[in-house]
């Protein structure tokens, strides 16, 4: 059985379904057609959308009465039906929800320009059909007037005084306003949605980049629980040919995006389909609950934490790390298949150039490929460099996890990176279930108490161990706030350095290193030097969160010789690596294709 609405909000992040009007007209309604009178003259075709929503992990489904208030249905000539097709629309989606999954009664604005006992009438018709038809939550939707929402909630609180209230706006970009207007708009909206006695917020109808960067305003004033429903989005003028870039898995990439940022639940509007829910579910479901609950058994009294092995003793870049020295390791990607030997290669024209460090990604990107415990064995045997494994939470339980942790010291390996791992939907087997029994902060802390003889079933380990173990940051995440917060918990779990993702804003860049200084914990930064144009523009374009300023696309399209790219690509990153050597202690390089030659002509003095 469903707890009550807000408490689920508290237990993780809640799936909703997507748009249903849009998704009726594919299956043959006309537009000209009361979508919402579908419910009675043709039940089963609502029912089974509602159907496959939840078929496709919905866990929380909206009603198909965005419009169905009496000044609404005037058009139609249906105000008199104003209660009957509220209560089928509910009865619907009761059907299909059944015990386990919330239905929301959606409360559209009315279409009225002014505010009056008319608008305040239909109000309370809408919603009080809703109430006496049982939805779980009255779903406030789409509402661009402060004033009309303001009415809204007024007349749901007073119909139904306990009934949670989810209140969701949306606006559009100004486009002659710039980014001001988005911000303060924005903004007047939290302070309102703040004040009003609604239980949670949220936006819809907006493209996923605006509904991300609304979300990370409403984030900074808002004390209630946000909840985002972005729709398919706009198209996009590339080259001068408009591009819908909005597909069910970039859709998911910003779900990731959204609950990284923290909503507590994510849906679809307008365009989106039980397509894009089910990708945007595989995303951020078994995601989300390894960040929300790290699974933890603390020692037993008679159980004591060692002391350390000093950092300086456990392996090469311990001991930089410890003295202060300039650090750089370079990004080496595992081969898909069993032959490793390119990868080698790489590895010795790395050690021939003078480089001490490479770093190894465990399974990027959710993809398939030679263990990076392997390959950083291979390596380890074949060079003097020292591998910097990672070590995702994504593939392996808790025991998994362990059990890697022992076989890795057990091989000599001492450097790792803890990561929380990308979810499996972005690679190309959707289907995988991602574990994430934990988070990296959670598996900082394990690494840490394996370093002083304890494991985490509170028992004392034959032997300590002696890791270097360091996390990920992201410089350019939607609420740098949280991101921030998050390093704090890396860096009190016991992380004993950073590596942070690549990024070309330098204002944005420098504010992130600013603040991350403050704790005190060693720095690397991440340079990943554009191969060419079309590499900046795919970057900027296809991957959420990745913002490339117009000024470094503008001097990588000066160039349509592959060779004369790169270079540029590399002069970039060899400015940004000059502008913040002060504040970082080394670096990450991350070339291209695993471009050996461009990694080296980064890293040349």
């Amino acid at each position: 059985m469903r707890k009550p609405y807000l408490e689920r909000l508290n237990d993780g992040v809640l799936l909703f379904d997507g748009a249903m009007a849009t998704y009726l007209y594919t299956k043959g309604v006309y537009l000209k057609k009361c979508f919402e009178e579908v419910c009675m003259t043709h039940p089963q075709l609502v029912l089974d959308v509602h159907r496959e929503y939840i078929a496709r992990g919905a866990q929380a489904i909206e009603t198909n009465t965005y419009g169905a208030n009496p000044l609404k249905l005037r058009g139609w000539h249906l105000s008199e039906k104003t209660e009957a097709i509220n209560a089928s629309a509910v009865r619907l989606a009761r059907q299909a929800a059944g015990d386990e999954v919330y239905v929301a009664g959606s409360v559209g604005p009315t279409g009225q320009a002014t505010l009056g006992p008319e608008a305040r009438a239909s109000f309370e018709a809408h919603i009080g059909a809703l109430v006496r038809a049982g939805v779980d939550l009255i779903l406030l939707e789409t509402f661009q007037n402060r004033e009309e929402l303001t009415l809204a909630v007024e007349v749901a609180r007073g119909l139904s005084p306990d009934l949670p209230i989810q209140a969701q706006f949306t606006f559009a970009r100004a486009v002659f306003s710039g980014e001001d207007y988005y911000r303060t708009e924005a903004e007047a909206w939290a302070q309102l949605l703040q004040t009003l006695p609604v239980d949670v917020v949220g936006v819809n109808l907006m493209g996923p980049a605006d509904a991300l960067e609304a979300l990370s305003i409403l984030k900074k004033h808002l004390t209630k629980p946000v909840i985002v429903m972005p729709d398919s989005g706009m198209p996009k003028e590339i080259d001068g040919r408009q591009f819908y870039t909005t597909t069910p898995d970039s859709f998911a990439e910003y779900a990731k995006l959204f609950v990284d940022a923290g909503a507590a639940g994510v849906g679809g509007c307008c365009g989106t389909t039980p397509e894009f829910i089910e990708k945007a579910g595989q995303a951020i479901l078994s995601f989300d609950a390894g960040r929300r609950q790290v699974k933890w058994v603390p020692s037993a009294p008679e159980v004591v934490e060692q002391p350390q092995a000093p950092l300086a003793e456990r392996s090469a870049l311990g001991a930089a790390l410890a003295h202060g020295e300039w650090i750089e390791t370079v990004e080496l990607v595992a081969p898909l298949g069993v032959d490793a030997s390119a990868v080698v290669q790489k590895a010795r024209d790395l050690e021939a150039g003078g480089v001490k460090f490479v770093n190894l990604p465990d399974g990027p990107r959710a993809s398939a490929r030679l263990s990076a415990l392997m390959t950083a064995s291979l390596i380890a045997r074949a060079t003097q460099l020292e591998p910097i494994l990672h070590l995702a939470c994504r593939d392996k339980n808790l025991i998994g996890l362990q059990g890697d942790l022992f076989g890795y010291h057990a091989d000599g390996l001492r450097n790792v990176l803890l990561v929380t791992g990308d979810p499996p939907k972005v690679g190309k087997y959707p289907n995988v279930t991602g574990v994430f029994d934990v988070d990296s902060i959670g598996l900082t802390k394990i690494v840490r108490r394996f370093n002083g003889g304890v494991d985490m079933g509170a028992e004392a380990l034959p032997q300590k161990t002696s890791f270097v173990h360091g996390t990920g940051v992201n410089p350019e995440f939607p609420v740098m706030e949280k991101e921030l917060e998050r390093a704090r918990q890396k860096a009190e779990a016991g992380t004993e350095y950073f590596i942070t993702q690549p990024v070309w804003d330098l204002a944005v860049l420098e504010k992130f290193l600013l603040e991350l200084n403050r704790l005190k914990v060693p720095v690397l930064l991440g340079v990943w030097p554009l191969a060419s144009y079309r590499n900046a523009l795919f970057l900027n374009t296809e991957v959420p969160g990745v913002h490339i300023p117009q000024n470094v696309l503008d001097r990588m399209a000066r160039f349509d010789d592959k060779e004369a790219a790169r270079r540029e690509g590399i002069a970039i990153s060899r400015e940004i690596i000059a502008r913040f050597r002060p504040l970082i202690q080394g670096l990450q390089v991350s070339p291209p294709f695993g471009n050996v030659k461009t990694a080296l002509e980064t890293l040349a003095p």
